[in-house]
């Protein structure tokens, strides 16, 4: 959809990186504030970022594969 609005590929990843992450800090400071450190809640919030990072990793494969599939043309720095 970036391609068609005339956005170049360094726009289209930034964009769709930043809209797509998450706050995982905040979410561990807001589990520990409400459920206390020793909780499940805070828990989970403290291991989603190590689950987020293979996520990423593979989503930056597949916009790799979206500037060969829709971003043909040469990128200028």
């Amino acid at each position: 959809m970036s391609a068609r609005a005339g956005a170049n590929y360094a726009q289209s990843a930034t964009l769709a990186f930043t809209a797509a992450s998450n706050n995982f800090e905040l979410a561990i400071a807001v589990a520990i504030a409400v459920f206390g450190i020793g909780s499940g809640q805070a828990f989970a919030a403290v291991i989603g970022p190590l689950v987020e990072v293979p996520a990423l990793i593979g989503l930056v494969n597949v916009a790799l594969w979206i500037r060969r599939r829709y971003f043909a043309q040469p990128m200028v720095a």
